[in-house]
């Protein structure tokens, strides 16, 4: 078993099953020493868990949900990762995060929700998991999800 792959089961994180694309774009890329990893979804079985825009009230996803959500994405793009390089043991950095999250007006929580993504790559890889981020709040997104995560990560 990898490195990595007994993180995973130490932490009890099973991946999921990459999710196919939904549009004209492949999951991920191998680009020289880094692996671009398009925007990913908080697919769970080929669906969303939840639709809509992150803030407080009756008709909007928590920011908590969210974050949750956003941790999904990440594994989410774990998972396209390691289709194209084979061993999560490659990757020696996550170099960038970049979240968004469809948010109400008044919602301004983008960077806790963004947490999500960002302290699970951090318990997977330790130091290597520290990166530099972007956490951006928009209109809408992608079939109504509250959440989109891509990743940039340095393989050897």
């Amino acid at each position: 078993m990898s490195r990595i792959d007994a993180r995973l089961v130490e932490l009890g994180i099973e991946l999921p099953v990459v999710v196919p694309p939904l549009a004209a774009y492949t999951p991920a890329v191998v680009d020289g020493d880094h692996v671009h990893v398009s925007g990913q979804l908080p697919m769970v079985d080929g669906a969303l868990p939840e639709t809509g825009k992150v803030g407080e009230g009756a008709d909007l996803v928590t920011a908590e949900d969210a974050k949750g959500y956003a941790r999904r994405c990440a594994l989410n793009g774990l998972a396209a990762a390691k289709s194209v390089i084979g061993s999560l043991d490659r990757i020696t950095r996550v170099v960038k995060v970049v979240g968004f999250v469809a948010s109400d007006p008044s919602f301004t929580g983008q960077a806790a929700v963004i947490n999500g993504a960002s302290e699970v790559l951090g318990e997977i890889f330790g130091d290597a998991g520290v990166h530099a981020r972007s956490a951006v709040g928009m209109a809408v997104l992608p079939f109504d999800s509250p959440v989109e995560v891509e990743l940039i990560l340095t393989i050897e």
